[in-house]
């Protein structure tokens, strides 16, 4: 049995040692991906379809900012694809409504960020396991903007400056792109360089020796829950702001992308390690796929497909990075 045992060993240990390289192998992976688009479909490089990855990546990247700080601290929340369809149309009627952007905005904001508390409150009082706090969550809203629109909330606000959210530039960069930066960089900074931060990678590496030393696990918990809902809510605001309405539909597979680019991205989803630079690569490569099966005229269903094989193997890869740190 031995004989048959050792020859395996070497192998686990080579992936182990490259799921382990991290950024550097995404890295490889986007520039192998955008060589291979190109040489086949070489408007792959256009502005305008560069332009249109930015934009599909903010979208995703501003979510999967606050994401990752949930997923290092140990949880997740796959109600944000639900929410985000939700604050689109809360905005919209809000806007149609009263016709003041800043109301539309407050309360887009107020309805994701009150989302991602009580999702916190569910998970840190209640003590129910996020994984099922949220998909509860997610059927709440996924019925309740049915029964909040009964059909698509349509544009009769006429304010250009809600469209400029999504349509807009500043010099050649779209505004959304911009509002990603701003929030990644923000996160990036909390992480890497505060206390909070290393609060937040100590609650998911070891949520009990945090307890014993006297720091509040459930509020940083619940802080990264609230932190994960308003990025959605920017998020949605910039989705209905693209498409000019509020779509119940519109969010559909959208956690399913998110979790994709934060898993791929070197996150453990047992907490307590992950990088955001790593998520910002996976968002990268995820919307390169699904940019490439659209020029390359794929079925487009192959972008459901996508994120389901990225989140098998990602997750195999950390697992395999779990046993290569631990020897």
């Amino acid at each position: 049995m031995s004989d048959i045992s050792q020859p395996a060993l070497p192998r686990r240990r080579s992936i182990g040692k490259i799921a382990g390289s991290g950024q550097i192998v995404l890295g490889l992976i986007l520039f192998a991906l955008c060589v291979a688009i190109s040489v086949v479909a070489p408007q792959f490089y256009s502005e305008a379809n560069i332009i249109a990855i930015l934009r599909q990546c903010a979208l995703v990247l501003v979510v999967a900012s606050g994401m990752t700080m949930l997923v290092i601290a140990a949880e997740v929340d796959l109600s944000v694809g639900a929410s985000l369809a939700f604050v689109g149309c809360i905005a919209m009627a809000v806007l149609n409504t009263t016709t003041s952007l800043a109301l539309g905005i407050l309360a887009a904001l107020a309805f994701a960020g009150g989302i991602g508390f009580i999702n916190g409150l569910i998970v840190t009082r209640l003590r129910v396991n996020s994984l099922i706090g949220t998909i509860g969550m997610m059927m709440m809203l996924q019925g309740g903007v049915y029964l909040f629109t009964r059909e698509a909330v349509q544009n009769h606000h006429q304010l250009p400056s809600f469209t400029a959210l999504g349509a807009d530039y500043v010099g050649p960069i779209p505004i959304p792109v911009i509002f990603a930066a701003v929030i990644f960089i923000v996160a990036y900074v909390t992480l890497r360089f505060t206390t909070l931060g290393r609060y937040l990678y100590a609650v998911g590496a070891n949520e009990k020796a945090v307890r014993m030393s006297g720091i509040r696990s459930e509020r940083l918990k619940l802080f990264a829950f609230v932190v994960t809902g308003l990025c959605v809510g920017v998020a949605g605001l910039v989705l209905s702001s693209l498409m000019n309405a509020g779509q119940p539909t519109a969010g559909r597979g959208f956690e399913l992308t998110v979790i994709a680019a934060v898993i791929l991205g070197g996150t453990s989803l047992t907490g307590g390690r992950g990088s955001l630079f790593g998520t910002l690569l996976g968002v990268l490569i995820l919307k390169v796929i699904d940019n490439g099966i659209i020029i390359l005229g794929w079925n487009q269903d192959l972008q459901m497909v996508v994120p389901g094989v990225v989140i098998v193997l990602a997750t195999y890869l950390d697992l395999m990075r779990s046993k290569h740190n631990d020897r």
